[in-house]
């Protein structure tokens, strides 16, 4: 797998990929000069790389530096298409499916509800022997609602808008300087990562997966340290590789 910051674009989800993933979404740990080490590889692609996550946009920064990175967050519902621009986020779900789900998800012990407001995350990390009972509650809310979905992932489900995916975050990256004009890399360890691997391929890209084989991947690294160990390799000069 041969990577090259002068030519590709790098699109990297977060937990599970450029970090490990823990028992709720605010006791991650991002291990120390990850943001720095990615920051020399951005600096290396000219700006051609960009977050791409479940998180929030506000949770990417509270974790990496704020404003410090291109990022998609919520799956692309809140974008920022290079570092330091403003994002553009995606309209809020209607306030009472919101309430609803936050309800929902407090009826069952060990299950939390993150509301993003343009999409709401239902975590059931603790439990993950009540998802089928879980996403019937969920489906029930969300019944016919026009242009709402349910995305299953890593012992969670999200409820978003449709035709909202990291796919199509990909997409907007690529259309824009100074992501245009390169081979796409998308690294990625979760269902929700599949609609980026589908965009990076069709680009003529290079999609990998963590930890698990995952459809539409052409390469496996085996965990997010291994991840790491890559963006390092990739963000050192030439000439420090080789030592």
């Amino acid at each position: 797998m041969a990577l090259d910051p002068a030519t590709h674009a790098f699109f990297l989800d977060v937990d599970g990929t450029l970090i490990d993933i823990a028992p709720r979404p605010d006791a991650v740990v991002v291990p120390s000069g990850l943001p720095d080490t990615l920051f020399a590889l951005a600096a290396r692609a000219k700006g051609a790389l960009a977050l791409v996550s479940g998180r929030s946009l506000a949770s990417l920064d509270d974790l990496f530096g704020a404003g410090r990175f291109a990022a998609a967050g919520v799956h692309g519902a809140d974008i920022r298409l290079s570092a330091g621009r403003p994002s553009e986020r995606a309209p809020a779900l209607d306030e009472d499916l919101r309430h609803d789900l936050r309800t929902t998800a407090a009826e069952f012990e060990g299950v939390l509800a993150e509301d993003k407001e343009n999409a709401v995350a239902i975590h059931y990390r603790a439990r993950p022997e009540i998802a089928p009972v879980l996403k019937r509650a969920l489906a029930q809310l969300v019944g016919r609602r026009q242009g709402i979905e349910i995305m299953p992932g890593h012992c969670v489900f999200e409820v978003r808008r449709q035709g909202i995916d990291k796919g199509a975050a990909v997409g907007r990256f690529m259309a824009t300087t100074p992501f245009a004009g390169r081979r796409p890399v998308f690294i990625g360890d979760d269902v929700t990562d599949e609609a980026g691997f589908r965009a990076v391929n069709r680009a003529g890209g290079i999609a990998v997966a963590v930890g698990v084989p995952r459809d539409g991947a052409q390469a496996l690294l085996p965990n997010p340290r291994s991840v790491r160990a890559l963006i390092t390799h990739l963000a050192a000069e030439p000439r420090q590789r080789r030592r």
